[in-house]
């Protein structure tokens, strides 16, 4: 799924997308070495594990912790909605060189595209993967691609979220999360989201309201996990 690089890149972002992956991938390579992550979920839930290879599923969770989630499902060979934006193009490369794969376009551009190209994932029996609130937010708040693509192919929806026990947050709209070394990070597993072939309509609000909740659940129970208030 290599795209050509976009001509629309200046030279030093040409540069930095040829600098930054390497040393990125290789400092958070080093960082995830000391990272020790504790699987809680809710009653009934099957939570897949580190090291476990999925099949065609969905997963959903919140923009702050993808740097984890990279570290976490690295075995997974899943593929992920990135934007086309020169972040996105960084991420793509940083997320390739641990062994993920990206299909590009996002809620405001090139959505219907991006569909399209994770039913194929689907379809192919490779898992599927959502920045749920991403790529621009607001926090918290899921989009309808999940829902959507639930919809089209009939996969679940697996939805959870790692907090780290001790990380950087930074001063992004989502907060975004950098555990640091030798932290404890939670990941949390809420109840499988699934989306009828049939849905109407009319019902597809109300689902994505399901989904956010289930995430919402996940993010608050990893708080409670480390004795801590939300936030």
């Amino acid at each position: 799924m290599t795209e050509p690089l976009s001509p629309r890149f200046t030279l030093t972002q040409r540069l930095l997308l040829a600098i930054a992956p390497p040393l990125v991938s290789a400092l958070v390579w080093l960082m995830g070495l000391t990272w020790r992550f504790e699987v809680i979920a809710e009653d009934g839930v099957t939570p897949v594990l580190s090291g476990e290879k999925p099949g065609p599923e969905i997963y959903c969770f919140w923009h702050q912790c993808v740097l984890p989630c990279t570290v976490y499902f690295r075995h997974s060979h899943a593929v992920i909605l990135i934007s086309r934006s020169f972040d996105g193009e960084l991420i793509t490369r940083i997320l390739r060189i641990f062994g993920y794969d990206a299909v590009r376009g996002s809620s405001s551009r090139g959505g219907q595209e991006g569909l399209i190209g994770l039913r194929r994932v689907l379809e192919s029996g490779r898992t599927a993967i959502f920045t749920a609130d991403g790529p621009r937010g607001p926090i918290y708040r899921t989009k309808l691609g999940p829902i959507k693509l639930a919809k089209l192919t009939g996969a679940p929806i697996g939805v959870f979220h790692l907090e780290p026990e001790k990380a950087w947050s930074l001063n992004s709209w989502d907060r975004f999360l950098i555990p640091k070394p030798f932290t404890r990070i939670c990941v949390s597993w809420a109840q499988w989201t699934r989306v009828p072939g049939d849905l109407p309509s009319n019902a597809i609000e109300p689902m994505r309201g399901e989904l956010n909740a289930a995430l919402e659940r996940a993010r608050l129970r990893a708080y409670a996990h480390f004795g801590r208030n939300p936030q």
